[in-house]
């Protein structure tokens, strides 16, 4: 239904607080949450608890399908005495499944001493927080692969622990220790050196060439909502929020948006944004009976809660115009049970228009085929506009759930990019059949990858490129003659069959504009081969010989 007044409906799993909820209330609400989400991956169940500016005395653990915001205008705006966390006591101390759930817009006061314990795997984006203390990343030494944090300051120290890979994009560290992999930092302070590469595997890039941080949803001292547009910036470093380092930024009322819930149909939506609405998805889970089209530019389409869409016959969930400045974030694509073409699609197949001085920008987007059902897609995200900013993806052909098999969730590639002059920040792309990933565009930069093969390979034949064994995770498109991608992890784990082999982790063309550095390869627990890391170059990692590093 469209809103208009001053306190939109955002549906029964919008939990909004305000300092005067008495902290038994609060603490039994958020707790309540909790025991519905903490184990509940694959379920349909979807909240966020929502914090008006002000001091709160709470602990908040946060579950599956889970976002915890502020809603003022700072980080600062909203403080927490206590805890936002992530453990993983549901998976006996293994993070590894810990996916699907955020933090965003809020600081953060451990007490008593304690480091505030965000041990996640993919898709659990911390962003645009404070932390008034020292943070730890993984289960007290359980495995953990996540993970990505954005536009945060952590004012102690910032433990790693086992966590396989992170990155950490215009963040602000008191310290930082610790590394497994692959620990990429672009634009941040007080990040390590990342001159000693591989022995530490910390790849430091010192400014970020250009990023738009996501919208966030606001209410004013009025009590008026608002989403903010930060403004793109440029060779930046450090938070976005402190020591008037704010980029320009747009404020749009609430009324000017659409706000869905899951009984809404994709022809209401459609009727929305054909009428100039922007689009705020409220928890839950939406069936699309056809494709959402986002025309008009600079729209604006945001989930809370992990808002979920899912593409009923086989038609793509949503497609973007080639038009300028659209942002769409903060949303789970899951396929349906009839194969879609893709999931998501930006701009139009040989779109040539020029949006650098308004790109389109994709924040905290996550897909996944498979795992709460039989989902098929054949790509995931295609991207086809010119100079799109991507910042955080996971891209997940599902290895475990529900219909989950090689003939079962059927997939060609993760991500298509087709335009010149994308740049993304934090691709996780993992299990698809053929490529993971295809580039190209011209000009890309891609800043953090990591990718697992697919698991469930049942034999070499099954998996043939031609005569080369199995599909390179990274492929660059053989016309591309200028691109640059740095700090990648690709692994292998051929658990059906060990004797699966990749034969290189990445293929590329041979130009001097094309440049690869910090790449790694892992046979994880040896299960299985990658002969080599790129265009037949590198060490190869088996059993007995588990990990490889090439500098370029």
């Amino acid at each position: 239904m469209p809103d208009t007044g001053a306190t939109p409906d955002l549906g029964p799993n919008v939990l909004v607080f305000d300092p005067s909820t008495p902290q038994a209330t609060l603490q039994a609400k958020v707790d309540a949450v909790f025991a519905t989400q903490q184990t509940n991956q694959f379920g349909t169940e979807r909240y966020a608890l929502a914090f008006k500016p002000g001091t709160y005395k709470v602990n908040v653990n946060v579950g599956f399908y889970t976002q915890v915001l502020g809603l003022g205008a700072s980080p600062d705006d909203v403080t927490i005495n206590g805890r936002t966390q992530v453990d993983a006591a549901w998976f006996n101390g293994n993070a590894t499944q810990n996916f699907w759930r955020s933090a965003e817009n809020l600081s953060v006061a451990p007490q008593n001493g304690e480091s505030l314990l965000w041990a996640v795997a993919q898709a659990a984006p911390f962003r645009r927080m404070h932390v008034k203390g020292s943070m730890t990343l993984d289960p007290g030494g359980g495995w953990s692969s996540g993970g990505f944090i954005a536009d945060s300051k952590i004012d102690g120290n910032t433990g790693s622990g086992s966590q396989q890979q992170w990155i950490s994009r215009n963040a602000s560290f008191g310290s930082w220790s610790g590394g497994v992999w692959n620990m990429v930092f672009v634009g941040s302070d007080g990040a390590p050196p990342g001159n000693a590469w591989p022995g530490t595997p910390h790849t430091t890039v010192a400014q970020t060439p250009s990023v738009r941080e996501k919208p966030f949803l606001t209410v004013g001292s009025d009590g008026r909502y608002a989403v903010v547009v930060p403004a793109v910036r440029s060779n930046s470093h450090g938070v976005s929020w402190l020591n008037n380092n704010a980029p320009a930024s747009q404020t749009i009322s609430i009324a000017d948006f659409f706000v869905a819930k899951p009984a809404d149909s994709t022809a209401t939506l459609n009727a929305a944004l054909a009428g100039g609405k922007h689009l705020l998805f409220t928890p839950g889970v939406y069936h699309l009976k056809e494709t959402l089209k986002v025309t008009k530019a600079n729209t604006v389409v945001l989930g809370l809660g992990l808002a979920t869409l899912i593409p009923d016959g086989g038609v793509t969930a949503m497609q973007v115009a080639d038009v300028d400045g659209v942002k769409v974030a903060g949303l789970l694509f899951d396929a349906g049970t009839t194969s879609s073409p893709s999931l998501l699609e930006v701009g139009t197949t040989n779109g040539t228009a020029d949006h650098s001085a308004n790109p389109s920008s994709l924040h905290d987007l996550f897909f996944r085929v498979g795992g709460a059902g039989p989902g098929k897609a054949d790509t995931s995200l295609v991207i086809n506009s010119r100079q799109v900013l991507g910042d955080h993806f996971w891209v997940w052909r599902a290895d475990h759930g529900s219909g989950v098999g090689w003939t079962v969730n059927t997939t060609r590639n993760g991500v298509v990019v087709n335009g010149a002059d994308v740049t993304l920040y934090g691709l996780f792309v993992e299990h698809f059949h053929e490529y993971q990933t295809v580039w190209n565009g011209n000009g890309g930069k891609l800043y953090f990858y990591q990718s697992e093969i697919p698991y469930d390979v049942p034999n070499q034949a099954s998996w043939m490129n031609g005569a080369a064994n199995g599909y390179a995770s990274y492929k660059l498109g053989s016309q591309v003659t200028s691109h640059l991608a740095t700090g990648l992890g690709i692994y292998c784990f051929f658990q059906d069959n060990p004797q699966v082999k990749l034969g290189s982790a990445i293929e590329a063309p041979v130009a001097a504009g094309v440049q690869f550095t910090r790449m790694a390869t892992v046979s994880l627990g040896g299960k299985g081969e990658i002969t080599h890391v790129i265009n037949g170059r590198g060490d190869t990692v088996k059993d007995g010989a588990n990990n490889a590093y090439l500098a370029q």
